[in-house]
């Protein structure tokens, strides 16, 4: 008999569709008319251990016992997955032959790979276990999947860096958070101080970002616009670049800070002559985004639409699960199997059939084009976000499942759209012995851009001179021809504050984190695998947070409640700062390219806890008290929103996934 063990009840009857008919439904699993069985995990069977598992005396929170790191690591059952835990061991002692279907990512392996070593699968059963990866539910792609089986072991290093993963946040977030929350109690503080290495370093970027708003001091600062005219009255505008002579009056980002230079470089240019000094035409092309990873997704949802995070990745389930109309979700990649391109034309034809706005942009695309996104090399586990097969109206589907998949759909679309051809015109002009630019894109072909053009009429926030001059018509202009400047303008500006987060730019920053390292040589290493979190857990983290009462909406900006500054405030660098878990984002994504080990991975993490922990010991107790009387926070909301109110919680150390 053959067993096959999917990580939910909605992917285990995906699989038993596809097989001939009769089956008979059992508690627990479908068996098939040859005898086989599907079963299925109902997301975690499996938890880490508590502490008092281990020790009944770590049930009462001690500083003398930290750091609690246990000898052997243990897992127990979940209360509520122990009946299907018992289905699945009994069926496995039954088995000849194993498949693991687990979602295509490391956790989706884990998940599975834990109930095997539990329930004692070894020797040539285990090595002739079948890994079985499916993105996408509908009868086609799951009997395409079933005819490219591979061996599970394949996948080994990408059990073990999830359980990297889960063992070392066990370990840091229980740690930290007793260290931290028993200093608070010795001042009064009856809350839990939660601490973990995703949550807190995001805690700290929203934390750093509240207080350069409210440090902010804005400075007044000035721009020269020359208003130019041809022989033939063609007119233009240019705008001054100020020389290294004037850097003693400019700001770290070069603006003019002195009106009275500006003034007269004015008044020194007003009814002189211009001479074209430099003039370039430069043809460009840019080639379709390339389709959604869920964390882009997020971001492209949040910023058009103001869905957050989480709606995004519970509606995105509901697509991929309950109407199958789009791929595996959680995905992290933006690139497709060539393979894939087989499927392109029906793939369009239902998007056609789905949605009746997209019917015109279906008609349009070429699918014999081939984007850069597909790419073999580039994919592992899953692929990009993209619509299926499936034909169902839209109309049955919720608004925000309606949005999403637009978005998803269109994005798709454009792979099969020539570039956006372009080209960029810049000339240089010297005014009076000083030097001024006007620059300019035209369009040659919009190509992919004509599927976004509603997007680009939306309301824009104000432009700055530059983004506004980029838009104007130049003339034909030759090098050496002589223009006359008619008039001029004293542009006074104001210099703005950082804007605060949102849901979209808080992803954003999840997603490249780099740009908020301080160590350049992790930076570098960043630049390509950068990321705080993974696209499955970016959403829950975001509204950990919120729960905790350390962040709060205002309006659409997201902001640190006197709780959240507390904590930040009370906890050493290398908790708050991004360094250290992008550090270990880089060594778990080693592990899956077989580059790095367990232990490389495990030891130095241990060492870094114990001094963590001693560090804690050794601050004033006081400081958490700084959560009644917060440093910086003007608006009252911040203070009295019911999500900033105290409360006790309980810490979970295994993440659930979402079953049905």
């Amino acid at each position: 008999m053959k067993l096959y063990i999917a990580e939910k009840p909605s992917l285990g009857r995906a699989i038993a569709a596809v097989f001939p008919a009769p089956q008979y439904k059992e508690n627990g699993y479908i068996r098939l008319a040859n005898g086989d069985v599907v079963s299925w995990c109902i997301g975690h069977l499996l938890e880490q251990a508590e502490p008092e598992d281990y020790n009944p005396d770590f049930k009462r929170w001690q500083a003398a016992q930290l750091p609690i790191i246990p000898d052997k690591w243990q897992l127990k059952i979940r209360k509520s997955a122990a009946k299907q835990l018992a289905v699945i061991k009994k069926l496995l002692k039954q088995a000849d032959s194993i498949v693991h279907a687990g979602d295509p990512d490391r956790e989706g392996q884990l998940l599975v790979d834990e109930v095997l070593a539990y329930c004692g699968v070894t020797g040539e059963k285990l090595a002739n276990t079948q890994r079985l990866l499916i993105s996408d539910l509908n009868p086609p792609a799951v009997k395409r999947a079933l005819t490219q089986l591979k061996l599970n072991k394949e996948f080994v290093p990408l059990s073990t860096s999830a359980l990297a993963r889960s063992r070392a946040d066990w370990l840091y977030g229980l740690n930290m958070t007793r260290a931290y929350t028993l200093q608070g109690q010795k001042v009064g503080y009856q809350g839990v101080l939660s601490v973990g290495r995703v949550q807190t370093p995001l805690l700290g970027l929203v934390v750093r970002r509240d207080k350069e708003i409210a440090d902010f001091v804005s400075k007044p600062f000035y721009q020269v616009l020359a208003e130019l005219e041809t022989e033939d009255k063609q007119q233009f505008s240019a705008l001054w670049q100020p020389s290294a002579a004037c850097v003693p009056w400019q700001d770290e980002d070069g603006r003019v800070l002195l009106r009275a230079l500006a003034e007269r470089v004015q008044q020194k240019i007003s009814n002189q002559p211009a001479v074209v000094s430099k003039l370039e035409h430069k043809d460009g092309q840019q080639s379709a985004p390339l389709p959604y990873s869920l964390s882009a997704l997020q971001i492209d949802a949040a910023k058009r639409y103001g869905i957050t995070a989480q709606q995004v990745l519970d509606s995105c389930q509901q697509l991929y699960e309950k109407h199958k109309l789009i791929t595996y979700p959680r995905s992290d990649s933006r690139y497709l199997p060539k393979e894939q391109l087989k499927q392109a034309t029906a793939v369009c034809q239902a998007i056609a059939s789905n949605d009746h706005e997209l019917v015109s942009a279906v008609a349009q695309a070429n699918t014999r084009l081939v984007s850069k996104a597909w790419n073999d090399a580039k994919v592992t586990a899953h692929h990009a976000i993209i619509p299926t097969e499936k034909r169902q109206p839209l109309n049955r589907l919720s608004t925000t499942e309606q949005r999403l998949y637009q978005l998803i759909a269109r994005q798709y679309l454009a792979q099969f759209y020539p570039a956006f051809c372009y080209t960029d015109s810049r000339v240089e002009l010297t005014i009076a012995g000083g030097c001024f630019v006007a620059k300019t894109r035209v369009e040659l072909s919009a190509g992919w851009k004509q599927l976004f053009r509603n997007d680009s009429e939306q309301k824009r926030p104000a432009d700055s001179a530059e983004q506004i001059l980029s838009r104007q018509a130049l003339p034909k202009l030759q090098l050496g021809q002589e223009l006359s400047c008619i008039n001029t303008q004293l542009l006074e500006k104001q210099t703005t504050p950082p804007q605060a987060f949102t849901d979209a730019t808080l992803l954003a920053a999840m997603t490249g984190i780099s740009r908020y390292v301080s160590d350049e040589a992790v930076r570098k290493i960043l630049r390509d695998t950068d990321g705080l979190g993974t696209e499955a857990t970016r959403a829950g983290i975001i509204e950990l947070l919120f729960k905790r009462g350390y962040l709060i909406r205002v309006g659409k900006q997201i902001q640190a409640t006197a709780t959240g500054i507390a904590l930040i405030n009370a906890l050493p660098a290398e908790a708050v700062l991004p360094d250290m878990t992008a550090r270990w984002e880089a060594a778990l994504n080693a592990i899956c390219q077989r580059e790095q080990s367990y232990h490389a991975f495990m030891q130095p993490l241990l060492l870094q806890l114990t001094q963590l922990v001693n560090g804690a010991a050794a601050i004033c107790p006081s400081v958490v008290m700084a959560a009644k009387k917060p440093r910086w926070r003007t608006n009252k909301s911040a203070t009295t929103n019911k999500s900033a109110k105290q409360g006790r919680y309980k810490y979970k150390t295994t993440a659930v996934r979402k079953s049905n």
